[in-house]
């Protein structure tokens, strides 16, 4: 089945771009929303792999929205296509758990591979937010503690820290590789960082691996 898509944006321009964007790379937009109240409505209703989530909209704004499609169905996958790339921003959205982060100034292309990543269980930040983040990082204090994450993900994250790949890790737990891609979107949200390398630089510090 092909992938399919929930396009939430309140002009109705940009939202026909990227829902053509999409339709014309096979990714089947299953609904539109200009707010955030149809877009929980609608995402609980359809169940799309990837809701793409504008944050500033006049009803209920993209974090709240997001949240609450993430609360109500954890396994739900939100791509946040916004023009706001502020630290406060994203990291709000990342607390809310979203599992990317795009501006709108990113080419058609770029949105649709964000699209396709996010929906295969992928952490997907535009270069100008993921900057942003490894910036924020680089300059803060080492932390002590890190967030609390599953034991499953304790376990993936030591297997990171290690050095092992997705395939590796899948095989020596008995997972399917898809499993795992979900584990490390999770713990890359939790962790508050732009990719694995980062990941495996906070789980080391915390001394999961060697």
């Amino acid at each position: 089945m092909p992938l399919s898509a929930l396009v939430v944006d309140d002009h109705p321009l940009f939202r026909s771009g990227v829902t053509a964007a999409l339709a014309d790379s096979g990714i089947d937009v299953v609904g539109e929303a200009s707010g955030g109240t149809a877009a929980v409505d609608l995402a609980g209703r359809l169940r799309p792999d990837v809701v793409v989530m504008d944050l500033n909209m006049p009803d209920l704004g993209g974090i709240e929205a997001t949240h609450r499609i993430v609360t109500a169905r954890p396994s739900a996958r939100v791509l946040v296509l916004t023009m706001f790339d502020d630290d406060e921003s994203v990291f709000a959205a990342m607390r809310a758990g979203a599992r990317g982060y795009l501006v709108k100034s990113s080419r058609p292309q770029q949105i649709v591979d964000a699209v396709r990543a996010v929906g295969e269980g992928e952490a997907i930040f535009s270069p100008a937010v993921a900057t942003r983040l490894l910036a924020f990082f680089a300059s803060a204090p080492r932390p002590s503690t890190l967030p609390e994450l599953t034991g499953r993900e304790r376990e993936i994250a030591h297997l990171m820290a290690g050095g092992k790949g997705n395939a590796a890790i899948a095989r020596e737990l008995f997972l399917s590789t898809k499993t795992v891609r979900n584990h490390v979107s999770n713990i890359l949200r939790k962790l508050q960082v732009a990719d694995r390398a980062q990941a495996v630089h906070r789980a080391r510090q915390a001394e999961w691996g060697s």
